[in-house]
């Protein structure tokens, strides 16, 4: 058993996790999958012939149900539906005023849409289906959320409650409650209530890390109104990104799921909340299979925040990051492209009185590796103020390890946070393709730079070249190479022969141009 579990799980929660019929729903899904398998490949071919055997996977399913469950029916999700479904709730949102609908491309890229449900007087078009104003006094959204504690906190989405005036909580038995938002993170769109009662039945998180592409899993919610509604499918892919912020990856399930969905759990076969349902991938505005939970663990770690404090207080670093690419990786002799590359570091921040360097490159925090920026952002963002961290950095073909005391983020240190910048496209084989020229003050006016500019200026770019489709175009400043300063155009020309005498395919620059400080590769003819 995973050592760590324990973090995820509420001991005092009602769930069947312990039931001895919710541990022979596992192992009899295990045994219908593994005999729906070899009775697809054996009986497949005769199917066709003879019109009328039975599917395999039907067949496989009745075969491994056990008698005393069911002498004929097929697998089923009901008794783990049974126990989860009490603590999974809606919740209506009360709008006062004019009643408006944003447009959701403002939050969340298209045609990714996050969805609950618009509804009541003066309602019209659910959230994600269009920009829409009404006249009328009062509105209502719907959502859903699952009840985490017997003392009344319930978990929702940030856009399900946000700007309502009231928040009515109706459990499936019939009862009802007024909630209080105890507070809200609109960057990983967490919400948490709480209502004023006792002994309510609960769901358990589970740990969301043990998930595999292809298990099932089972969703919850409230789509269109229609409460208590489950679906059923398997965790598609893991980890992804769907353009909503730097502190979320996603599970993608394909579990259907639409608009009044939002908030609802998503749960592993087990009887654990795996994830939180959040948003759709939908051209027209409804299901078409392809959804997205925020992970328990995601949910879990501000849930605790906002318990306590109300707020959510991310760690603060003090960098500017970008994924290591093959091409980066090959120039500064890597053997792989994981890890996030400090492009710049801010003055006086955790990271520079530690002493972490522009050129580092970070391959793990706290003894756990580091795939890309993103990641790197969301590890440090979950820190607490004031604890040490102990990063890991590749510098001058040498492991180093640094140790920094994480900083509070706060509006002001938010554009200079370990936000990432958009990895490097894909190049073509071509020369270098620039024209250079020292910096002076001929060349710090004609391009509008700044006195404290480092670097030689590129002056025009072969638009056929590498260096253009990388980005390079006039203005920029080539700071380093290689790791190495560049202070004159001859700088240049050396480093790339010194790059290509060493049997490089491409060079590391660290270019400042209109976004900042950045590094790209060009590779070399």
């Amino acid at each position: 058993m995973n050592p760590n579990l324990q973090d995820f799980e509420d001991p005092t929660a009602k769930t069947a996790r312990g039931s001895p019929r919710l541990r022979a729903l596992k192992a009899m899904l295990a045994a219908t999958v593994l005999s729906a398998a070899v009775g697809g490949f054996l009986v497949g071919n005769n199917t066709a012939a003879q019109g009328a055997a039975p599917h395999p996977v039907a067949t496989a399913a009745a075969a491994a149900v056990p008698h005393e469950l069911n002498d004929a029916s097929p697998f089923s999700f009901a008794d783990l539906v049974e126990h989860v479904s009490p603590a999974v709730v809606t919740v209506v949102v009360e709008h006062m005023g004019a009643a408006q609908v944003a447009d959701e491309s403002d939050e969340i890229p298209a045609p990714f849409r996050q969805f609950g449900q618009g509804q009541g007087q003066g309602q019209g078009l659910g959230r994600g289906q269009g920009r829409q104003r009404q006249p009328a006094l009062r509105s209502e959204a719907r959502g859903a959320g699952f009840i985490i504690g017997d003392n009344g906190y319930i978990v929702t989405n940030n856009h399900v409650v946000d700007g309502g005036n009231k928040v009515t909580v109706k459990l499936p038995d019939g009862r009802e409650f007024q909630a209080k938002v105890v507070g809200t993170d609109k960057d990983t769109d967490v919400a948490l209530l709480h209502v004023d009662a006792k002994n309510l039945p609960t769901v358990a998180f589970g740990d969301d890390r043990r998930v595999r592409v292809g298990d099932w899993v089972v969703a919850v919610g409230n789509p269109f109104g229609l409460g208590g509604t489950v679906t059923a499918g398997i965790v598609s892919s893991i980890g992804r990104d769907i353009g909503n912020g730097p502190y979320t990856d996603y599970l993608q399930i394909d579990a259907p799921i639409n608009q009044g969905n939002s908030g609802g759990p998503t749960f592993d076969i087990s009887g654990r909340v795996v994830g939180m349902n959040t948003a759709i991938y939908s051209p027209s505005g409804g299901s078409v299979g392809i959804g997205f939970a925020i992970p328990a663990s995601t949910v879990r770690a501000i849930v605790d925040q906002l318990k306590e404090h109300g707020s959510v207080a991310r760690g603060y670093l003090g960098v500017q990051i970008q994924s290591l690419t093959p091409d980066m990786a090959a120039s500064i002799g890597a053997s792989d492209a994981k890890g996030a590359i400090v492009a710049s570091v801010v003055d006086d921040s955790p990271a520079a009185k530690a002493g972490m360097r522009q050129g580092d490159v970070v391959v793990s925090l706290n003894g756990a590796g580091i795939s890309d920026s993103r990641e790197l952002t969301r590890k440090v963002a979950l820190l607490p103020a004031g604890t040490r961290a102990d990063f890991t950095v590749m510098r001058d073909g040498h492991k180093q390890n640094v140790s920094v005391t994480i900083g509070k983020r706060s509006d002001q240190t938010a554009s200079a946070d370990t936000g990432s910048r958009p990895d490097n496209r894909q190049s073509s084989e071509s020369t270098l393709g620039m024209e250079l020229a020292p910096l002076n003050p001929e060349t710090r006016q004609d391009y509008r730079l700044g006195d404290n500019s480092k670097g030689v200026v590129v002056t025009s770019v072969d638009p056929d070249s590498d260096a253009a489709d990388k980005g390079l175009h006039s203005g920029d400043v080539i700071m380093s190479i290689g790791g190495k300063d560049v202070r004159a155009p001859a700088d240049v020309r050396k480093f790339v022969a010194d790059a290509k005498r060493a049997g490089r395919t491409s060079v590391l620059m660290l270019v400042n141009g209109s976004g900042g400080q950045h590094f790209l590769t060009v590779k070399l003819a």
